[in-house]
Parts: structure tokens; C-alpha cells; sequence
């Protein structure tokens, strides 16, 4: 599947901004899932600094610098990318690992090898240890179960326990108090099922990026109104494979979802972030449109006639 992707953040400040340092993370991976076709990233004003490096854990990030004043500032990202489905990956040997043997691999032993998806199993600034997640997760973490199994399970659970509310939490909200509150949004969805991989021992990351939304049969798709989404991967040793679960519609993610990075949690990952000089009171307005390659060149073409 060929999905376009604009996502565009803008923000007025009162009064403006006299200088402002930015890092974004918009440009989608490329991996054995998805193949990014093209990228663009525009900002205006225009900064007098504009560069890409790579974090420690292979995503993307744009830095950028604004070094005169400005009362509003654009960023808009645009992409193309290829996606496919997932391999079956738990039709293979090594997949149905039971969860303790997992656990077991990820113990500290002396001369072991290292193994980087062990970086995925300390606290992080949003996803603190706590036995509470331990114990909403074991249920679903029964003696001998499968890790795959055990993972799909618990993403039910936060599904059916947990509800959606929109704007109940914050993008700095911990996932122990959306746990204790019983909602939040795909964010929080993520960082609890995260957190409660974590406290059983097992490596557990956050995953950021979009997912297509279907219009209602007979009506058009609308555009902006799509926004970002979060998933949580597992990892599955004997494959050396991270293995996605999105808890917020409980489903495994298909070609359907592109993936922007993956990071410890939100912070890591955050779409955009800076530090400004000035514009005390902001307004901030993001659009997101995710939507097949075909139907953006028809749309395209038909505003093109109209004019």
C-alpha cells in the first residue's frame, strides 16, 4: 500500500518569539515493514540552520534554528511511504517462547552477550516501575504461556479496562496515573501496556506514527482531521523481532500503519519540541491527513481543474 502523509503543526505567539531552537521526529522509518518513498519538511519562516542526525535508537530527527523574530511559525512534513504487512512471524520457530523464558534470557548473568532490546526494560521518564503494573499484568502472564499469546491478551485487557477520552490526560501525563484513572488516549494506551511488559521483566518499547482512518460508507475522507498514534512493540528473542500491538484498537498493526520512531516513551519520540525566547501565550493547531496515494493525485487533480 502507498499511503501520503502531511502533518502539519503551526503556532501563533503573543507577543512573538525572538528566537526558538526546534527537533522534530516527522520522517518516517524505513524497516522490513514500510520503505519511505519521499520526504519533505518545510518551515517558515525559513531557519538560518536546518539539519538531520540519527538518536541512539536509529530514528530521525530535524533539527532546526529561528534566529530572528516571528509571531507564527509552520512546520509541515510530507511523505510517501510503501508499507506491507507483517511477516507471519508467529508461524515460525522461536515465536511461542514461552513468557519466562523470555524474562529469563534478559536476567543479568555475568559474560552474557548483550542484546540491545535490553535497553527497553529499565524505567523511563513517563513509565515508572510499579507493582501496579505488574499486577494488572498477570493475568494476562500465565505459567507457560506463549509470550505472543500473553502480549495479545494483555492488549485486550487495556482495551476492555481502560477507556478513550480525549483530552483526559496530558502529553506528560505518567502511565501510572492514566492506569489509576482508568482512560486516556493512544499515548497512555501505549505507555501501560509498556510499562506493564517492563515490570514483568520483558523488553518493551513505544512506538509512534499514523494509522489510516476509513471514512463512513458514502462519505468523503477528511482531510486534516487524521492526527498522530501510538502503539507498544515486544520484543520476541528467539526471532530477534520486535512484534507490534496497538491496545487502543486492539489489533496487531498492518499496511494500514506507518511508523515515524520508536523510543523508551513519548518523550523520546515527541512529533515536535524546542525551547523559545519569547511568545509567553501560544496558540498551537496540528492537522494530520493520512490517506492512499491514489486518492491524494485524484484529489489533487480535481482542485487543480476547479481552479
Amino acid at each position: 500500500m502507498l499511503l501520503h502523509i502531511v502533518h502539519e503543526t503551526s503556532y501563533r505567539y503573543m507577543p512573538a518569539v525572538e528566537n526558538a531552537h526546534h527537533m522534530v521526529y516527522l520522517k518516517p522509518a524505513s524497516n522490513e515493514h514500510q520503505a519511505l518513498q519521499s520526504y519533505a519538511l518545510q518551515v517558515h519562516p525559513a531557519p538560518v540552520q536546518l539539519r538531520d542526525t540519527l538518536d541512539m535508537y536509529g530514528n530521525t530527527r530535524s533539527y532546526f534554528s529561528l534566529q530572528a523574530a516571528h509571531n507564527r511559525l509552520s512546520v509541515v512534513a510530507e511523505s510517501v511511504v510503501a508499507t506491507s504487512s507483517a511477516p507471519p512471524l508467529l508461524q515460525m520457530a522461536g515465536a511461542w517462547m514461552p513468557w519466562e523464558r523470555v524474562r529469563e534470557q534478559f536476567r543479568y548473568q555475568a559474560g552474557a552477550a548483550y542484546d540491545s532490546a535490553s535497553e527497553f526494560l529499565f524505567p523511563s521518564p513517563y513509565i515508572p516501575r510499579d507493582d501496579a503494573f505488574a499486577e494488572f499484568a498477570r493475568p494476562s502472564f500465565l505459567s507457560g504461556r506463549p509470550l505472543p499469546e500473553a502480549a495479545r491478551d494483555l492488549m485486550n485487557r487495556i482495551h476492555t479496562n481502560l477507556r478513550y477520552e480525549t483530552a483526559s490526560t496530558q502529553v506528560n501525563t505518567p502511565a501510572l496515573e492514566a492506569l489509576k484513572q482508568g482512560k486516556g488516549v493512544c499515548q497512555d494506551f501505549a505507555h501501560i501496556m509498556v510499562a506493564c511488559c517492563r515490570a514483568l521483566g520483558l523488553p518493551a518499547r513505544y512506538v509512534s506514527g499514523y494509522m489510516l482512518t476509513n471514512p463512513p460508507p458514502g462519505q468523503p475522507r477528511l482531510i486534516g482531521c487524521d492526527a498522530s498514534h501510538a502503539w507498544a512493540s515486544v520484543y520476541l528473542p528467539g526471532l530477534r523481532q520486535w512484534l507490534d500491538f496497538d491496545p487502543t484498537n486492539n489489533r496487531t498493526p498492518g499496511e494500514d500503519y506507518v511508523t515515524l520512531a520508536t523510543g523508551r516513551d513519548f518523550l523520546d519520540v515527541s512529533p515536535m519540541r524546542g525551547v523559545i525566547r519569547g511568545g509567553a501565550q501560544h496558540i498551537l493547531e496540528v492537522a494530520v491527513t493520512v490517506e492512499p496515494l491514489n486518492e491524494a493525485a485524484q484529489r489533487q487533480t480535481a482542485s487543480a481543474s476547479a481552479t
